[in-house]
């Protein structure tokens, strides 16, 4: 199966490195490694299908092409918006965050 490249931002890359901090910290290194799969298999299957993503925030943030997808077995969501040539990840948040804050923090 091929699809776009995916591309985490910055900002996603320190959002991963924090939460696989959190669970090494709090569940231990298997539940971290478990967490990295689960991002790795969502990072696959949005760069095939990056249409497949929910495009909640982008009306409620006015963000056109924003779209989003949960980690499986995971309180996570990737944001991400589908390029020509690529898919450009915004950021990893954790699904009980104040979402749209967090958004507007990104380096839009």
């Amino acid at each position: 199966m091929s699809g776009k490249p995916v591309v985490p931002r910055d900002q996603a890359a320190k959002d991963v490195e924090a939460a696989v901090d959190y669970y090494v910290a709090e569940a231990g290194e298997a539940i971290a490694f478990r967490f990295i799969d689960a991002l790795e298999s969502a990072y696959r299957g949005i760069g095939a299908q990056p249409s497949a993503g929910s495009p909640r925030y982008s009306h409620e943030l006015a963000l056109p092409g924003l779209r989003s997808r949960l980690l499986r077995r995971f309180p996570y969501l990737v944001f991400y918006i589908e390029r020509e040539d690529h898919v450009d990840i915004w950021r990893v948040l954790h699904a009980q965050r104040d979402i749209p804050d967090w958004l507007r923090e990104s380096d839009v």
